[in-house]
């Protein structure tokens, strides 16, 4: 099992959620967060010439735990409805997962994502 986690633009939500519950997905966890990369935000010139600010930019995360056989997939379906083309489009990392329960029955590992 894998947790795949995607950070992409606000914008994109709706588009990556509609393709993923429409390829069979049940479940995600979404979390606004604040971050940069590679391009640092953008700068600001605090009233002084050689000082810069690092710029958090607004973004969301989008969190789906699937089965191994269903990462490729799922990666490319948030590729696909996330990218603008633009910098700042975002990065997916994928993480294992050695345990998953329901809380409500108890049910283990790929029983609970089903």
């Amino acid at each position: 099992m894998k947790n795949v986690a995607a950070i992409i633009k606000h914008f994109k939500l709706d588009d990556v959620k509609k393709a993923l519950t429409d390829a069979g997905i049940q479940g995600m966890t979404i979390v606004e967060v604040k971050g940069f990369g590679r391009q640092k935000g953008h700068f600001r010139i605090n009233g002084e010439a050689d000082k810069e600010e690092v710029i958090f930019l607004p973004k969301i995360k989008i969190e789906v735990a699937v089965p191994d056989e269903k990462v490729e997939e799922v990666v490319n379906i948030i590729i696909k409805s996330a990218k603008t083309g633009e910098i700042g489009d975002g990065k997916i990392f994928v993480y294992n997962m050695q345990n998953i329960v329901r809380i409500r029955t108890g049910e283990k590992n790929e029983e609970a994502i089903k």
